[in-house]
């Protein structure tokens, strides 16, 4: 599945909000585990040694038990452009990192280091909002939330969701919100684009059906491929769209993980994530695990 696990660490313990999902998956998938400590050169002394954070990185390293192998790097540049570059190195690198990001009014903002490593690599990437305080042991995840919009693209997931599931013991629940082109509940139809009342009601009764009927058959697709605990939610979306559905089912399930495809490209030194992509991981309190397709 992963060849490794890249864990970006600064020194800071939101840094090492991580740390718990990192042993987690680690031994779940038995892959090595690759420590790295970016030092920066605006940042260091005239004496600073290049190799500084290197004894920090050991001490991390010893909190780790029954990995397969834990080593550890210290690199001299642009952090998030030697994240991107040390992971693209070994084909089947996970990163996983913290985000120094903080709560406002219900927006998440996301460290500019995270945020570049967002936009530009192509490696898988797992984001975990940190918390002080809870660097230690192993988190427990009970169940991996699988958004999808009827897309190939987004189905480009399920592969990895399956992986997951079965080595980490999760349920699998497909997500797909059904966004209508109105605001609001049924009871507040009004006239709209030339469609009456009753045709925005059967319209919408129509794309329910169908929605119902697409996430009934990836839940047989996966129960068929040996996924024992596989589910749909279909939630009705309003005004906030898509990404407010998801990120309050996630609030709303003890112990989950949200994995998810973009519909992002690549471009000069950039990947732009897909729309809904990007609100999740900006506004969820949850961990996401963001899979960029290869078309």
């Amino acid at each position: 599945m992963y060849s490794k696990i890249l864990v970006p660490l600064d020194g800071s313990t939101l840094s090492e909000g991580v740390l718990p999902y990192v042993r987690a998956l680690a031994r779940a998938m038995n892959v090595a585990v690759e420590l790295l400590h970016v030092n920066e050169a605006t940042q260091l002394t005239a004496y600073s040694p290049t190799t500084h954070g290197g004894e920090y990185l050991e001490t991390v390293a010893a909190s780790f038990s029954g990995i397969t192998e834990v080593k550890h790097t210290v690199e001299l540049g642009n952090p998030a452009g030697i994240i991107v570059d040390l992971a693209a190195a070994t084909p089947g690198t996970l990163i996983a990192m913290a985000t120094h990001g903080y709560s406002g009014t219900k927006r998440w903002l996301l460290g500019s280091v995270a945020e570049k490593v967002l936009h530009a690599t192509t490696n898988p990437l797992l984001l975990v909002r940190p918390a002080e305080g809870e660097s230690r042991g192993e988190a427990e995840l009970n169940t991996v939330l699988v958004p999808l919009d009827g897309s190939e693209l987004a189905e480009k997931v399920l592969p990895t969701v399956r992986d997951l599931a079965g080595r980490l013991r999760l349920k699998v629940v497909l997500v797909r919100v059904l966004t209508p082109f109105y605001f609001g509940p049924p009871e507040a139809y009004v006239p709209m684009f030339g469609v009456n009342i009753q045709s925005q009601k059967e319209l919408w009764a129509q794309a329910r059906t169908a929605a119902m009927r697409y996430l009934s058959g990836k839940v047989e697709r996966l129960g068929g491929e040996g996924i024992t605990e596989v589910s749909s939610v279909l939630i009705d979306g309003g005004a906030e769209g898509a990404a407010a559905g998801i990120i309050d089912l996630a609030k709303k399930t003890a112990h989950s993980l949200v994995a998810m495809s973009t519909h992002g490209r690549s471009g000069i030194g950039r990947w732009i994530l897909g729309s809904v992509a990007e609100r999740v991981v900006r506004h969820s309190s949850d961990p996401v695990l963001v899979i960029r397709p290869q078309l």
